[in-house]
């Protein structure tokens, strides 16, 4: 992509381990500080003249909220995960919220940034409800202590070799966006809106009525379902990776460029993105440029800027 400023909006979706490392403390300190850096790539992008809507990943901030759930659970009960998602969506939109506006001001703008406690539909026949996916919350050594927390709570916990075990949950497909309406109105006004956080919070309909359920959707999924809901011209996934690799931490390893919807969905086909890590990324990716006709990007998140500006990172073109 050009440096033109594209006459839709761009969406962009910042990941949860980009704003909480692996192996890094995760401190509410530490993710104000790497949110804070983010949005001074952000706040230069929108005077400058990008119409950006902004999402962003909960997936280490829902597994710490986890692990307090099981060391507090003798003294409050433990929450559902729908509600840890909604708390993640709040925590993580004021970090953004607060510092956006910041450094909007400094740059002479009176924008406003708003952040919506944003749900999502989920298909209650949605096939990961039988064999759940997504892994959360930190890794046991110990397979008794894994197959004993089964038997006690009715979790899933799946082994992840040496790395040892974890709890998997569903992970729907993001059906629609509940809360368009709201954000509609919110880019008419003028706001900058965080939307749909951690993928949304999953709901169901049953009965005519919404209900919660223990799920966790992926988030850029969700991001490439609100982008083509708001026309966006352009949809920007930044991770902590400079881009889309072919045989990735091997010696063979080799960045992609630009590449063909096409070409990347084949080389999909053929495995080379693994569905725990940059395989949801790289599909999320294919559907919006296949259904928009836009462009897609996946790149590191120090790299905003160049990333938006379709400089670095793998750019996806129809």
């Amino acid at each position: 992509m050009a440096d033109d400023i594209p006459a839709g909006r761009v969406m962009v979706a910042l990941g949860g381990n980009a704003i909480s490392p692996p192996g890094e403390a995760s401190t509410a300190e530490a993710e104000q500080e790497t949110v804070a850096k983010a949005m001074v790539a952000i706040a230069d992008l929108i005077v400058d003249g990008w119409r950006l809507v902004l999402t962003h990943g909960n997936g280490p901030q829902v597994g710490q909220l986890m692990v307090q759930n099981e060391m507090a659970s003798a003294f409050v009960p433990p929450m559902p995960l729908h509600f840890c998602v909604a708390q993640t969506q709040a925590t993580i939109g004021f970090a953004i919220c607060n510092t956006l506006e910041y450094h909007l001001a400094q740059r002479g703008s009176d924008l406003s940034v708003v952040p919506i406690v944003s749900r999502v539909l989920v298909d209650a026949d949605d096939p990961d409800w039988d064999d759940p996916s997504k892994p959360i919350g930190s890794y046991l050594s110990d397979e008794v202590e894994a197959r004993r927390r089964m038997e006690r709570t009715g979790q899933v916990w799946k082994s992840f070799g040496d790395k040892g075990w974890r709890r998997v949950v569903p992970s729907p497909e993001p059906k629609a966006l509940l809360d368009g309406y709201t954000l509609g109105m919110l880019l008419e006004a003028g706001a900058v809106v965080v939307v749909n956080g951690g993928g949304g919070i999953p709901m169901v309909r049953r009965d005519g009525q919404l209900q919660g359920v223990e799920a966790v959707v992926d988030k850029d999924l969700s991001a490439a379902l609100v982008a083509n809901r708001i026309g966006a011209a352009e949809l920007v996934i930044l991770t902590d990776v400079q881009g889309v690799a072919l045989h990735y931490g091997t010696p063979r390893q080799e960045w992609l460029g630009e590449v063909a919807v096409a070409d990347l969905r084949r080389l999909h086909a053929e495995g080379h993105f693994a569905a725990g890590s940059m395989g949801p990324k790289v599909e999320a990716a294919c559907r919006f440029v296949e259904q928009s006709g836009g462009t897609a990007v996946i790149a590191a998140l120090d790299d905003i800027g160049d990333a938006v500006r379709g400089r670095t990172g793998t750019r996806i073109r129809p």
